[in-house]
């Protein structure tokens, strides 16, 4: 039966390590939430059981290689099944793919391009994330050739480029908008985003959006440690005992900001985040395949604490939305990004009504 909100649910035990035990929640619910990661070590089995008893399955994972994998392996068994799998429901990645997503249905005419530059800005405790996410990041930095083969494995159908090239950028670049200088973000959403729009392109026709990932650091100063830091992390992780290092004393290598206890509560109520999207496109009556783009448009996603905060409220409403909004999601279950799966829901109204609040900043004709 449907539980009512509040009413006493009772407390499963369950351990990944004990397939039987997942069965037995699976079948017992309609959805399950995933929070236990990394995922690469322990996500398949949550997977596999909701999967095998007919359960849909929502986690927070921000790892390209298990989202995609998890693709591979039971994309077609969901499908029979007819339950969703929809993965990166954290903050990997629904302010980014939500985020393109809010921005083409804002823009008039036709959406062909976005850059996202991501602002974390703390209180005077700083920020504070939890040593889980580290581990994914080193992993996932030494496992690189894998997500190769893997994508090789899936023989993705290319999406193709409509309307002007977007511009790679540089690794390290100044940023005249934000007057700090930015890096490529490392994070999942560039994955994430190209799975959702490929989607939007082979399943739904749509006008597929060109998509790039960046993140403020700050001034000179914040550049020169970020950049010993980070060739520190890229010398030590491709090797067995660097990331024995890196994984035990991630505060070291992280200069304070990755720890084994998390953020304190004071570090959380000062951490917010802005992701600001600027989109180009073509008006309506344009051919986006003839001339240069000639609309403009700014949009952002704001929210509280991103690891903590944020995620919980994306996961919570990606999972209202998968039971409530049932008539608008994909036809067909299957194995899902976040975007795919929830672009014809209420989620973003669910998600402004919770505090992570996606608006239209500018929209300049040019």
């Amino acid at each position: 039966g449907k539980a009512a909100p509040g009413e006493e649910v009772g407390v499963l035990l369950c351990d990944v390590g004990d397939a039987g035990s997942l069965a037995t929640m699976a079948r017992q619910t309609r959805l399950v939430l995933n929070c236990v990661g990394p995922y690469r070590f322990f996500g398949e089995p949550v997977v596999e059981a909701c999967v095998e008893n007919g359960a849909s399955c929502i986690d927070i994972s921000g790892e390209p290689q298990f989202l995609e994998g998890m693709y591979l392996k039971y994309n077609e068994k969901a499908a029979e099944k007819g339950v969703y799998v929809v993965g990166s429901c954290g903050f990997d990645s629904i302010p980014a793919d939500m985020g393109v997503v809010y921005t083409r249905d804002k823009l008039k005419g036709t959406l062909t391009a976005v850059e996202s530059f991501l602002s974390v800005k703390s209180g005077p405790e700083g920020v504070g994330v939890h040593d889980g996410t580290w581990k994914s990041a080193v992993y996932g930095l030494a496992d690189e050739a894998n997500l190769k083969k893997l994508r090789k494995q899936i023989g993705y159908a290319p999406v193709p480029v409509v309307g002007a090239k977007l511009k790679k950028r540089g690794f390290l670049f100044y940023s005249p908008e934000f007057k700090e200088y930015c890096i490529t973000f490392m994070g999942s959403d560039g994955s994430v985003v190209k799975r959702t729009q490929r989607y939007l392109h082979t399943e739904l026709q749509q006008t597929p959006v060109q998509y790039g990932a960046y993140v403020t650091v700050g001034g000179l100063g914040s550049v020169i440690k970020l950049m010993f830091l980070g060739m520190l992390f890229l010398l030590l992780v491709k090797f067995n005992f660097g990331r024995k290092l890196l994984t035990k004393y991630p505060e070291f290598f992280s200069a304070g900001y990755f720890t084994k206890k998390g953020p304190t509560q004071k570090q959380m109520d000062g951490t917010s985040f802005t992701m600001t999207f600027f989109g180009e496109g073509y008006s309506e009556g344009q051919d986006p395949q003839n001339g240069k783009p000639d609309v403009k448009i700014c949009t952002e996603v704001k929210g509280p604490e991103p690891g903590y905060i944020a995620t919980p409220i994306a996961m919570v409403q990606a999972a209202l939305s998968l039971l409530e909004d049932a008539a608008s999601l994909p036809k067909r279950g299957g194995v899902y990004s976040p975007g795919a799966a929830f672009s014809k829901t209420k989620l973003i109204d669910r998600l402004n009504k919770r505090g992570v609040e996606f608006s239209v900043i500018s929209k300049p004709e040019v």
